[in-house]
């Protein structure tokens, strides 16, 4: 809890100044050196911030969500290896807090009850954005834990074991994302959806839900779920470090260095690959935008899960050669896996077919808009955006400006107007005196 809290507390940091150099500002540089002091702020300020409760909202719901993401947050580190086997305090013992045959399913049923934390969250504040935000989340978390489950299951046939140790053991001479890199990269993909990171943060979409789930929180309430989100970064990374990148294991030192991997060493090596991880989220965050919702679950159900489904069935076939044959199968494992990424790649740069819905009304027999003709978004009693070739009629400001000008008039006119005007006045004035 220690190492987490504090690892939070130096990523928000690093963070804000690697998003400035990014962007070409400085970032937090001014509440002392380097702008540390500035964090210490944030904290005080959350601390110290009025706490509000909503009147219609489920009380003990609302304050139970929170805890709950922050809970389960805190729970995935106790089954991830730090490293080998140390003294400690003249006692011998894994840098590991504990570890099971089906350590790896005990991470995936905490990540899904992580989950109720955002539903609960957004459902009993009884508000529509929260709402929204926290039927988004759901979707989103649930479709990106399939894909990214399907690609944990590889590392399972491959190492033969669920134990995270176990895992890390078996990448000793050659680490899982090379030599199963399509399920490295449907992981990569899969946690940065999982944690509602840019640019798949659509839970959150400021311009749309206005913060998601967490509108209606404040003070520790939000910092809890603030707490949460940043936790999560590390629970992903430290997942793909155990899963993928050999653990705490070093494979180039430990090729010329015997001591690389006994005693205290790998620990270190281990926080460096948790902190690249860490610096590839922070990465994408500066440098891609935010994705369409529809674009995004479409990535999820109609490529990773099913280029997942395909390639966990290629290496349990793999599997089973090995043990019909007793041999190693890495090397045929990483052809399979060359030429599969080059697939991969090729279908998702495809262009894709016209959508059956777009074919639907010419089916039906339907009238369909001839391109460059003006259309009427409300025509079915709600605004519906254009599709491609329609035009929406310009707007009335438009309308405005397209129409010609007043006549200008001259001085002669001038005067004449202003001598109508004034015997205008001059009867009125005999009218009301009558």
């Amino acid at each position: 809890m220690v190492f987490l809290i504090l690892s939070v507390i130096v990523a928000i940091w690093a963070e804000r100044r690697i998003l400035g150099r990014m962007q070409t500002r400085p970032g937090p540089n001014v509440n002392g050196p380097l702008g540390l002091p500035q964090l210490i702020a944030d904290a005080v300020k959350l601390i110290m911030k009025e706490d509000f409760w909503l009147k219609g909202a489920e009380s003990f719901i609302y304050l139970l969500a929170p805890i709950i993401t922050a809970f389960s947050s805190f729970m995935i580190y106790a089954v991830i290896p730090f490293g080998p086997q140390v003294s400690m305090f003249g006692h011998s013992t894994p840098l590991q807090l504990t570890d099971f045959p089906v350590a790896i399913l005990y991470v995936l049923a905490i990540t899904g009850f992580g989950v109720y934390g955002i539903i609960l969250g957004g459902w009993s504040t009884h508000s529509t954005y929260p709402l929204f935000g926290a039927v988004r989340s759901a979707a989103q978390v649930i479709s990106y834990e399939l894909s990214m489950s399907l690609s944990i299951l590889t590392v399972f046939l491959a190492s033969g074991t669920m134990s995270t140790s176990g895992i890390v053991s078996a990448q000793e001479r050659l680490w899982w994302a090379v030599a199963m890199i399509p399920s490295f990269l449907i992981y990569v993909v899969s946690m940065v959806g999982e944690v509602n990171r840019l640019p798949f943060d659509l839970p959150e979409a400021e311009g749309e839900l206005v913060a998601g789930h967490m509108v209606e929180y404040s003070s520790m309430k939000f910092a809890w779920y603030y707490l949460g989100e940043y936790i999560n970064m590390f629970n992903v990374s430290a997942v793909c470090t155990t899963l993928f990148l050999g653990g705490w294991r070093s494979f180039i030192l430990g090729s010329f260095w015997d001591g690389a991997n006994s005693g205290w060493w790998p620990m270190l090596w281990f926080i460096i690959k948790v902190w690249c991880v860490m610096f590839f989220m922070i990465w994408t965050r500066g440098t891609l935008v935010r994705i369409r919702y529809d674009h995004f679950m479409k990535l999820g159900w109609k490529f990773l899960i099913p280029v997942s489904l395909v390639w966990f069935v290629l290496v349990a076939i793999v599997q089973g050669y090995r043990a019909f044959s007793g041999g190693s199968t890495q090397g045929l494992l990483l052809v399979l896996a060359a030429i599969f990424l080059v697939a991969m790649v090729i279908l998702l740069v495809l262009p894709e077919g016209r959508d059956e819905e777009e074919e639907a009304p010419a089916a039906a027999g339907e009238s369909i808009t001839v391109p460059g003709e003006e259309w009427d978004a409300f025509a079915g009693g709600f605004p519906v955006p254009p599709l491609p070739g329609q035009k929406l009629p310009p707007s009335p400001r438009a309308r405005r400006a397209a129409q010609p000008a007043a006549p200008v008039l001259d001085a002669a006119s001038d005067v004449s107007l202003a001598t109508a005007a004034t015997d205008l006045d001059v009867t009125a004035q005999e009218g009301t005196d009558d």
